[in-house]
């Protein structure tokens, strides 16, 4: 897979617009309703309103794979590794997830607002993006003094600290915001080299200027951001039907497959010497300033106008670290520990190391917005400009062996240097310059009748790119030694993105709902770091969807089927061949996904205090146009079905509240995934489980605890790594195999306090 490991696919949610067409990568509760909630008169429901441009009950934080993103909603595509969208104060908080990956600079915080999670169709009209977003809100000063904070630990020694305090400064309406976060988080293994997988610090500070007359407001904030991330997979048996078999020597989620020195061995690219890299610290940090400059003014003539710009400049470093296959090795192979010179027999894992040396990386952006209710109509105008640099981004390259168990040690092989690293640069990565989107939208809410409403938006934007990259293949031991090694890039797109939804009710209750989605997209500068030109036609992703709804005061129902296409996909995979499991190759692949789906989707209220929230989609994703070469053969796997995608997702979350307790759980289901691209092999059904209890104690403290694989499900997920090409499964009964994997059972506590 591309880059990184795969997150958890998440379940799909249906939301006012419809969600079916089902998502890799890698948070959730109920959903408010489908169309959002039914205005009520004396006579009981009447009309469905399409107002609310965000899903703001659910909680998209909660996150089975790690507690360091949000969750993915599924939508039917595999998700890439930066997972969903991540939007602060209207604006992205990475403009490209690689190599800054967002959650290295955004966590949810009590430093923020206001988090909800922006459908779909928001998204298309004002980013010309596809899928489901993060939408949050930094907090601005308040008039009155508040202190906000957050303490969380966990079974594991989770430590993560967060506080906000807010206030006025003078009488004319200047005021504060202060905030710290400070995330310490060793998740559920134990490296050998480091106590925390995760450490993450973010700093905000910044004033709020109220205009007279509750004209609006505007704030300066400035965000300081530091953090480094450790991946880590899972070592298994696996066996028949898709389930997998826990080693004697090491458990999933427990155990680190990540070498226990945590160093890997890179060449510089670009100046071709040989350096040490940590998976910890420096070598794998990345930091950012941010400044923020946002707010709203009152027109006289009524119009609402919103502004939001932003200034990013980060410095990022990053260490990753892949498995590509296992193999076993007898004494005379000539395997021998790096650490002592002993001999070593047994299982060797063969590995893929990946370094960034430090890259700079700026990014402006700005949205500017008129909105105003015209009648029947709430209409929005708006321009966004994003602006994006990369100085010489590259993605060193080297392979080694470990041994495989918990904390594995290095090996030195036959066709390794002294140190055990070898095929230095072979698929190295090196791209620099810049990329700009400007675009120009609209939207209109439009209450034609009483029974008939539509929402409709158009997002046109030109994006260009500006750059270099190179077309000399990157062979062992590559690095660039002339000038001229570098080709100009200079590309210019139009892309075009919209939607049209529509609601009728045939009576005061019940109703269908047409929805239509359309996004372009073309390459960026990030598809241009391998050796060769990318394919640039137009990447179009037409959605559309019908359905209906039913809306009383005990359930609110939608239950929709949904169409989605998505051609000229690109994806780069470390392919092992099958024949010579020693023999790895990256491969760029492009091609295209279709999905049919019907999803059904209710919140259902029978007594007081008792909710419950119920999502099932059924969904058929496949590949078309999937063929490519590899280790002197062709492949085509059109049809196949599409990796790590469900084809049943359910999500079933019980909550009840009584005097000042909240009992809640939430149940997510996944049926068989596909773990390679033949579908030889797959995962076996399983669920992800949470639950919960939150105690008021007063109304400034609040009490919480969470308990995350309450079934304490230990098996595996995502996708098999260096499997991508195997196509009898039998062979690979009782082998060992790597992959991604849910969470072990972890009880995790909070204390809340706002004052």
């Amino acid at each position: 897979m591309r880059k990184s490991t795969l997150k958890i696919s998440a379940l799909g949610l249906m939301l006012s617009f419809a969600l079916v067409y089902g998502q890799e990568k890698t948070d959730t509760l109920a959903v408010k309703n489908a169309v959002n909630a039914a205005t009520k008169t004396e006579e009981g429901v009447k009309t469905v309103t399409t107002s609310s441009k965000e899903d703001n009950n659910r909680n998209v934080m909660l996150n089975a794979a790690n507690n360091t993103s949000p969750r993915d909603v599924n939508i039917g595509l595999p998700s890439t590794v930066g997972g969903i969208t991540i939007l602060e104060n209207d604006l992205p908080a990475v403009y490209f997830f690689w190599p800054e990956l967002p959650n290295k600079t955004w966590r949810q915080s009590v430093g923020l607002e206001k988090t909800g999670l922006l459908k779909m169709d928001q998204l298309a009209n004002t980013m010309g993006d596809l899928g489901f977003a993060v939408n949050s809100y930094s907090q601005t000063g308040t008039k009155d003094l508040k202190l906000k904070g957050k303490f969380t630990t966990s079974t594991f020694g989770w430590l993560q600290g967060d506080v906000n305090v807010s206030g006025p400064i003078s009488k004319n309406g200047w005021t504060y915001t202060l905030g710290a976060f400070a995330n310490y988080d060793p998740s559920t293994f134990k490296l050998g080299f480091a106590r925390n997988v995760d450490e993450t610090k973010i700093f905000r500070a910044g004033v709020t200027k109220y205009f007279d007359d509750n004209k609006g407001k505007i704030s300066i904030l400035y965000k300081y951001s530091d953090s480094y991330n450790v991946g880590n997979y899972a070592v298994f048996q696996y066996g028949e039907n898709g389930k997998v078999t826990e080693l004697d020597n090491f458990k999933i989620g427990r155990d680190s497959y990540v070498v226990n020195d945590g160093q890997i061995k890179m060449k510089d690219i670009l100046t071709g010497q040989s350096y040490w890299a940590s998976m910890a610290g420096n070598d794998n940090r990345s930091s950012a300033h941010n400044i923020d400059i946002f707010g709203n003014y009152l027109l006289n003539n009524g119009w609402n106008f919103k502004f939001s710009t932003r200034a990013h400049f980060s410095k990022v470093k990053m260490s990753t670290i892949i498995p590509l296959s296992i193999f076993n090795a007898d004494s005379s192979a000539g395997y021998t520990l790096a650490s002592n010179g002993q001999a070593y027999s047994g299982a060797v894992g063969t590995q893929l190391a990946m370094h960034t040396p430090e890259t700079p990386i700026t990014s402006i952006a700005g949205r500017f917005t008129l909105n105003k209710q015209l009648g029947n109509h709430n209409v929005t105008f708006g321009v966004l400009e994003q602006y994006y640099n990369v100085d010489k981004f590259t993605s060193n390259r080297s392979f080694f062996f470990q041994t495989v168990g918990a904390q594995p040690q290095r090996l030195i092989g036959p066709n390794t240097d002294s140190d055990g690293f070898y095929n230095y640069n072979a698929g190295g990565e090196f791209h620099s310059g810049t990329e700009n989107k400007v675009s120009v939208y609209g939207t209109d809410e439009w209450k034609v009748t009483d029974n008939f409403n539509l929402s409709y938006g158009l997002h046109l934007r030109n994006h260009s790119i500006d750059g270099e990259f190179s077309l000399t293949p990157r062979t062992v031991g590559f690095n660039f030694t002339d000038p001229n090694q570098f080709t100009q890039i200079n590309k210019s797109f139009f892309q075009v993105a919209g939607s049209l939804n529509a609601t009728y009710n045939i009576s005061k209750n019940f109703g269908v709902i047409a929805n239509f989605l359309y996004t372009e997209e073309n390459r960026r500068l990030e598809s241009y770091s391998q050796a060769f030109e990318p394919n640039t036609n137009k990447i179009k992703s037409p959605l559309g969807a019908l359905g209906i709804f039913w809306n009383t005061d005990y359930i609110q129902l939608i239950s929709q089927a949904t169409y989605l296409k998505k051609n000229n996909n690109l994806n780069r995979y470390n392919l092992v061949n099958p024949l010579n499991t020693s023999q790895a190759q990256n491969t760029t692949v492009y091609y295209d996904i279709q999905t049919l789906g019907w999803t059904t989707d209710f919140v259902l209220k029978p007594f007081k205090g008792f909710n419950l929230h119920y999502l099932v989609t059924f969904q058929n994703p496949v590949y078309k146009k999937f063929n490519f070469s590899a280790f002197g053969k062709d492949y085509n796997y059109s049809d196949n079905n599409v990796l790590g995608v469900a084809k049943v997702l359910m999500e079933i979350d019980p909550s009840y509240s009584v005097d000042k307790w909240r009992f809640w759980a939430s149940f997510r289901y996944f049926s068989k995934q596909y773990a390679n691209l033949t579908n030889a092999l797959y995962f076996a059904p399983r669920w992800e489980t949470f639950g919960g209890v939150s105690y008021t104690v007063n109304k400034n403290i609040n009490l919480g605890a969470t308990v995350i694989n309450f079934l304490n499900q230990r098996g595996a997920s995502g996708t098999i790594n260096g499997a991508e090409l195997i196509t009898d499964a039998s062979p690979y009964y009782g082998k060992l195999l790597t992959g991604t994997y849910i969470m072990p059972l972890t009880g995790q506590l909070s204390v809340s306090f706002n004052f």
